[in-house]
């Protein structure tokens, strides 16, 4: 028998740390060659682990909600000489004697981890063997161990003085939920501080990837870790805010013809199936305007003083999902009729707010689209992802007053905004570029047909 140490390992380029979500085994069972051990939520995606031994669990080195950083041992595992191994998982035997060289990360689930061509990249992991961790409590089961919650609810569990253990999961798989927790203050022993009652709202709300208790119960000052998607957030915002000058344009237009276009086109055998918005719309017109005006797809590398312009579109589109904003992005967009756009996008949204966005969907934007009209606003004037060299915000459509041949009519108007990289875009070719994409939605059909 040996033990082997299975080290966090690098689950996405340029992340440093994961946080542990659910671990999926105990001290004591038996694993074999490629069982879920754990979910990790990174800055990026939440992602799944697998064995790289079969085995017997003999140490967690972390408890749920530990933050840990890469190539740090995340399970110890009892091994037989003749047991298989995953190739080129990172792992280490205990006790490391010598540095250990990786020639290809473990492949988590659903995707591996790799560069563009499909090639393998060379880590050398961290000489110093990791210090020794607290052993765990003896457990007799999973949930014993790691009671299944997200993230939010154990902060909230947390903040008012609720071990999960005690709490019993009602969501599906028997998941913890807010209300579970909720009904325990209520109606079940707690060690939350009695608090005077409070008048004010009593829903829930999200706020940079939690939940928010209700104005009326939370507690008076609250203080929100900054890590996983609110760090990658702030630290990619403060760039793009202090590296790149922005510059804005914006133009209200006419859409009467988009929606119109859109009604007509669900009735179509060939949308059958297919959730159609004006976000696709206005995406085929963000790719024909980058066809157009290729300038506009850029992006300025200080580095080596060159701006690079690209001929193809990778569109990223702004996701508000539970976890907060991310921006994961339609590879090829530029080469996708209306149909594959929407799809395109419906998988993406849905992707993303299931959490299981993989960080390669995330990389390489070129162009991108915030689209605020679902919160029912008129336009915003958004912030430039880094490595980008325009983004679009959409307004909501909705009735409003317009002139039509000298009378006023009403019409289904909305309000566009493109914020963008005056390094190398100028205020005329970004006013070239948004009048296009607003000639494109007031009337749609014959480019649509064209393209």
């Amino acid at each position: 028998m040996s033990r082997e140490v299975f080290l966090l390992p690098d689950v996405g380029e340029g992340l440093v740390e994961a946080e542990i979500v659910t671990w999926k085994v105990a001290v004591g069972d038996v694993v074999t060659l490629n069982q879920p051990l754990v979910d990790v939520e990174t800055a990026k995606a939440t992602v799944e682990l697998p064995s790289p031994f079969a085995g017997t669990v003999a140490e967690l080195h972390h408890a749920v909600g530990d933050v840990v950083e890469v190539h740090k041992p995340l399970v110890t595992i009892e091994t037989d000489a003749s047991a298989p191994v995953a190739t080129g998982a990172p792992v280490e035997t205990a006790p490391a004697a010598e540095p250990i060289e990786t020639t290809r990360e473990a492949v988590l689930v659903g995707y591996g981890v790799g560069d563009e061509g499909g090639s393998t990249r060379t880590r050398r992991r961290r000489g110093t063997p990791a210090g020794p961790a607290p052993a765990p409590a003896a457990v007799t089961d999973v949930a014993a161990l790691a009671p299944r919650s997200t993230p939010p609810v154990r902060l909230y569990a947390k903040q008012h003085g609720i071990d999960l253990a005690t709490v019993r999961g009602t969501g599906r798989d028997g998941v913890i939920t807010r209300a579970d927790v909720e009904a325990l203050l209520t109606g079940g022993p707690s060690t939350a501080p009695s608090r005077a009652p409070v008048t004010g709202p009593t829903t829930t709300t999200r706020f940079v990837g939690h939940d928010l208790a209700p104005w009326s119960s939370g507690p008076e000052v609250e203080r929100i870790p900054v890590r996983g998607v609110l760090r990658s957030m702030a630290e990619a915002m403060t760039q793009s805010a202090f590296s790149a000058p922005h510059a804005a344009v914006w133009v209200r237009l006419d859409a009467t013809r988009t929606m119109e276009l859109l009604a007509a086109l669900k009735e179509r055998p060939a949308f059958a199936g297919v959730r159609l918005s004006p976000l696709a719309i206005a995406a085929m017109a963000v790719c024909d305007a980058a066809r157009h005006f290729p300038g506009v797809n850029s992006s300025f590398d200080a580095d080596q003083g060159e701006v690079v312009v690209r001929r193809v579109v990778n569109l990223g589109i702004a996701a508000d999902t539970p976890r907060g904003l991310i921006v994961p992005n339609v590879k090829g967009a530029d080469r996708l009729d209306l149909v594959g756009m929407a799809r395109a996008l419906n998988s993406l949204v849905d992707t993303a707010r299931a959490g299981t966005t993989a960080p390669n969907d995330m990389l390489g934007t070129t162009i991108t689209i915030t689209n605020v009209g679902p919160f029912n606003v008129d336009a915003a004037v958004p912030i430039l992802p880094p490595g980008t060299g325009a983004i679009v915000a959409v307004g909501r459509m909705a009735p409003a007053p317009w002139v039509v041949d000298g009378a006023v009519v009403v019409r289904q108007v909305t309000e566009l905004a493109m914020s963008f990289d005056h390094r190398q875009v100028d205020g005329a070719l970004a006013s070239r570029v948004l009048r296009h994409i607003a000639d494109y939605l007031e009337d749609p059909g014959p480019r649509l047909i064209a393209g």
